[in-house]
């Protein structure tokens, strides 16, 4: 790394950091973003990225949780042509916070920033910098980042990862999963922000010597060509994204991603929830063009890396649309019923995982109570992930989303994951989701918010339409009490629908932190729909 691009010596001589040292890092998708990071790893220091949409309150949290010495911020971001003053959330954030020591502001945008005495600027600390920085010597289990969880209720969590171990398994992974090779250019869609970003975007493809392309901004700005555009400017030919963001571009139909030349794409993936069949069919048909597999991962932020994938880099097998597959190699994985017990094939019940895996987390960051409580107390000796699923007959693994994304409508217990993919699955239904609202009677019952495509206009033959599709593919008691179609769902800048948002405004509970929401506009609509489910079901 030649002088001017080097900040890891400067941290650790001039400002300080030492290793076992917490840095706080808000950057917006820039290349600093990974070179902080593989800064911290050098020297040691443990790293904690937080999504650069998070506000001044959350990223206090985070900060005050860590006791970070350093903050990493840069003076701005640009999303969906405006820009975000990073800078001053950071200023609000760190107010009294007396064990930040600095705050290193990356000029990005070059707009007007206040100078503290904390600041110090990136440029400077890079042009003063060696272009030699010798690693510390760490233990495999050194901390090398803690990542927080965004929490549905109470603070965050703070999921802490090793070294030696989580670095191994995403090395093994990424080249099992996608079989990189040389001539490759990876894409991944994800924030490095979120875990998805670490792993996958940093530092398994740089483990790999990986070329990949990066992207700040919004999905489908400046129109919903971008992604398609991208991949065909670069020859892209690993792509990685979230069902969400499939479906954000179905919607807008077949014509726009045809009219590109995707024929560089070799491999395709999915990350982040389970991929209903029909959007795992139009990524197949229309993206891939019927020649690129698909790899379908499931993974937390507790894992560090995949745990359930096709693995092309190793074996070639028949893929199921909307399965994952398999567990990777060495890896015991279970569904069992509420005892503990393995449930026959087909059968809905808990993931469980038997046995240690390489990336798995160290513990939550001060509060091995609640990493105690929350992964091992359920089922004594097993790892439980809180997940929801299915093993087939062919021992393919089938994710239903969340366990406590699960509806309990008079007595029998209904999937969100599996609605939503029941709605999705019509031609005319892009976007769906589900949730629970209390009811004396029957416990809870559903109500189902329903984004058309874009040519697709809402009438109540559609509407009966779908109320039928669910009574005979999953049946009468998983029929919603109410439907309503919108023109958006509220969803994060990364493309996650906020569940927990519809579930807060359906039991009438605070909202809390949005700042991580993409259009506020979407709140307001679902909020004005639930007023009339309230109305019509007498809560």
């Amino acid at each position: 790394m030649g002088k001017g691009t080097n900040l890891s010596n400067s941290p650790k001589q001039s400002l300080g950091v030492q290793k076992g040292d917490r840095v706080t890092i808000y950057l917006p998708m820039v290349p600093e973003l990974p070179i902080a990071m593989l800064a911290c790893a050098r020297i040691g220091a443990t790293h904690t990225v937080i999504f650069s949409g998070f506000s001044a309150s959350s990223i206090r949290d985070r900060v005050d949780d860590s006791k970070s010495k350093v903050v990493i911020t840069a003076d701005g971001g640009f999303r969906r042509g405006k820009i975000v003053p990073l800078k001053d959330i950071v200023d609000d954030a760190i107010k009294g916070l007396d064990f930040v020591k600095y705050v290193i502001v990356l000029e990005r945008t070059k707009t007007g920033i206040n100078l503290n005495p904390k600041d110090r600027l990136w440029s400077d600390l890079a042009d003063a910098s060696s272009d030699v920085c010798d690693a510390e010597v760490l233990q495999s289990n050194h901390p090398l980042f803690i990542l927080y969880t965004s929490g549905t209720t109470g603070k965050p969590k703070g999921v802490l990862h090793g070294t030696g171990g989580y670095l191994t398994h995403l090395y093994s992974t990424f080249k099992w999963a996608f079989d990189i090779k040389d001539s490759d250019v990876f894409f991944c869609t994800a924030d490095i922000g979120w875990v998805t970003g670490h792993s996958y975007m940093v530092y398994a493809p740089l483990l790999h010597g990986a070329t990949q392309v990066m992207y700040e901004g919004a999905p489908d700005y400046p129109d919903a060509s971008r992604m398609w555009s991208i991949i065909a400017k670069y020859g892209v030919s690993i792509f990685y994204t979230t069902p969400t963001a499939l479906r954000i571009f179905m919607k807008f139909g077949d014509e726009i991603p045809n009219s590109f030349d995707l024929s560089s794409l070799r491999l395709l993936g999915t990350v982040g929830e389970p991929i209903n069949p029909s959007v795992w069919e139009w990524y197949y048909d229309v993206i891939g063009k019927q020649k690129c597999p698909i790899i379908d991962t499931w993974w937390q932020t507790e894992t560090g890396g995949m745990l359930i994938t096709s693995l092309p880099g190793l074996e070639t097998i028949p893929l199921k649309p909307g399965s994952g597959t398999h567990a990777i190699p060495g890896v015991d994985i279970g569904v069992v019923d509420e005892e503990g017990n393995d449930v026959l094939a087909n059968t809905k019940g808990y993931l469980v995982i038997r046995n240690p895996w390489p990336g798995m987390l160290l513990g939550l960051w001060n509060d091995n109570k609640k990493y105690s409580n929350v992964y091992w107390s359920r089922y004594p000796g097993y790892y439980y992930p809180g997940d929801y699923a299915i093993k087939d007959e062919d021992g393919y693994f089938w994710l239903l989303g969340r366990a406590d994304d699960i509806l309990k409508v008079a007595g029998h217990r209904i999937g969100t994951a599996e609605l939503e993919s029941c709605l999705v699955s019509h031609d005319d239904v892009a976007e769906s989701a589900v949730c629970g609202i209390p009811d004396e009677i029957k416990g809870e019952v559903i109500a189902a918010f329903v984004v058309l495509r874009d040519d697709v206009e809402k009438s109540d033959s559609l509407q009966q339409n779908l109320y039928e599709k669910i009574k005979n593919e999953i049946g009468p008691i998983a029929t919603p009490q109410q439907m309503y179609f919108v023109s958006k769902l509220p969803k994060t800048r990364s493309g996650k629908i906020m569940r927990r948002l519809l579930k807060a405004i359906a039991g009438n509970d605070k909202i809390g932190d949005i700042s991580t929401l993409e259009d506020e506009a979407a709140v307001s609509e679902v909020q004005a729909a639930f007023d009339d489910i309230r109305k019509s079901v007498g809560v």
